[in-house]
């Protein structure tokens, strides 16, 4: 109990700025949206895009007057910082053992290696949940003045959910990497790496049909939007894929870590 509370005030400050980011995202993207609200003449300007990269970022499935197709547009956005920050947050909980020289008192205290791990990967979730709670907060306040229907509600309640799940996803590969890399440094910078790798194979996937196989590689083709809005739910066979990675992860943490030689 003692190292989640020290994690949890350790990573308050991340968490804080993490907000703070998507808190600006947001409102700078409602008052963008205030030019698009009931007025179609701006979707003509949409026609000057090429027809692959409007597939690809999703914005001829919604209807951008809307507040609904307007937040379906952004949540790639924020999938892609809630993958950035839980693996952030996953890897460096526990690479920070290493890099700040304090791994030899982690090993003094009468506790286990997985106990450790259990710990401080309990103290990312919580992180992730309140970035979930916090970003659906602010999103509820910057639309209120556009009385939105029942529907945008429906839709970002699943929209919040389908975040929690890519933030799970890159939490566990950023746990992973924290507890397998020898190069405690380098760690964060692969979770990126592969965050934008995957993204931009989701991207590529959607503008070529030849490469549409990789929708089962990235976690970004999991959970698109316009899936959502039009289905109402998560598709299961995805959740299914991410459950696996998730468990995969996750386990080869706690067993590459209790059994590699830590930089002391």
């Amino acid at each position: 109990m003692n190292i989640f509370l020290r994690e949890l005030r350790a990573n308050l400050k991340s968490l804080v700025i993490w907000c703070v980011i998507m808190a600006l995202l947001i409102m700078i993207a409602v008052s963008k949206f205030s030019a698009f609200a009931d007025n179609p003449e701006m979707l003509a300007m949409l026609d000057s895009m090429p027809p692959a990269m409007l597939d690809a970022l999703s914005m001829r499935a919604f209807n951008l007057t809307t507040v609904s197709g307007f937040y379906g547009i952004m949540f790639v956005y924020f999938g892609l910082m809630a993958a950035i920050a839980a693996a952030m947050w996953g890897s460096d909980i526990i690479s920070k053992e290493e890099r700040d020289k304090t791994v030899e008192f982690s090993l003094v205290l009468p506790v286990s290696r997985s106990r450790v791990v259990t710990a401080k990967a309990l103290a990312a979730l919580v992180n992730c949940i309140a970035f979930v709670l916090i970003t659906w907060a602010i999103s509820l306040v910057a639309v209120r003045s556009y009385n939105p229907d029942q529907a945008f509600y429906n839709f970002l309640s699943l929209e919040m959910q389908a975040m929690f799940s890519i933030e799970l996803i890159f939490l566990a590969i950023g746990l992973l990497l924290g507890c397998a890399m020898k190069q405690y440094k380098r760690s964060a910078s692969v979770a990126v790496a592969i965050i934008l790798t995957t993204y931009f194979m989701s991207i590529m996937s959607q503008m070529q049909q030849s490469l549409d196989f990789l929708k089962y590689i990235t976690p970004f083709r999991y959970y698109e939007a316009s899936a959502l809005f039009f289905t109402g739910k998560m598709d299961s066979t995805y959740l299914l894929i991410s459950a696996g990675l998730i468990v995969i992860c996750v386990a080869a943490a706690y067993l590459i870590y209790n059994k590699r030689d830590l930089y002391i």
